[in-house]
C-alpha cells in the first residue's frame, strides 16, 4: 500500500547521523544535496551526494584513477525500488541500489510530514564502523 500524502519530489535540506553517545556527523558533508521521489503508483528513488565533488581527469564514464574513484562512491548515495507505507513508517524495498548489500532489502524509515517538509529517521545502522541513526529531511521540490 502507498500513500499519496508523501507522492512527489523532495529535495535534501539536512542528512546527519547521532550516536548513541550524542555524537552527530554528517555523512555527504554539511551541504549534501539529494532528491527523495515516491510516486502515486508506488515506485521511489533517492540520490544523495556531497556538495563540490570532483570530476574525474577524463570523460571516461567507466574510467578514472583508483583515487578517483574512490573519492566519487564516498561521496554518493542511491536506491530505488517500490515502497509501501505501515503505519508512522515507510519501507522502501530496494531492487536497485550503489550500496550492493541494500539490493533485495526492504529498509524501514520511519517519516513524520510536516507540512511541505517531511522528515525520515533510520532504524539503527552501521556507518564507518560506529552505529548510528539517520535523520534525513526533505522539503516538497518545486
Amino acid at each position: 500500500m502507498h500513500d499519496g500524502s508523501i507522492a512527489g519530489t523532495w529535495r535534501l535540506t539536512n542528512y546527519e547521523a547521532r550516536g548513541e553517545d550524542g555524537s552527530v556527523s554528517s555523512p555527504l558533508g554539511p551541504d549534501a544535496v539529494g532528491y527523495l521521489i515516491y510516486t502515486d503508483d508506488g515506485f521511489m528513488s533517492v540520490a544523495m551526494m556531497a556538495a563540490g565533488r570532483e570530476g574525474y581527469a577524463q570523460e571516461d564514464l567507466l574510467g578514472g584513477t583508483d583515487a578517483e574513484k574512490l573519492a566519487a562512491a564516498e561521496g554518493f548515495f542511491s536506491y530505488c525500488g517500490r515502497y509501501e507505507i505501515d503505519g508512522d513508517s515507510v519501507l522502501h524495498h530496494i531492487d536497485v541500489a550503489f550500496f550492493p548489500n541494500r539490493i533485495g532489502s526492504s529498509q524501514r524509515r520511519y517519516f513524520r510530514l510536516e507540512g511541505d517538509r517531511l522528515l525520515l529517521t533510520t532504524p539503527p545502522m552501521m556507518i564507518k564502523g560506529v552505529e548510528k541513526v539517520g535523520h534525513i529531511q526533505w522539503e516538497r521540490a518545486r
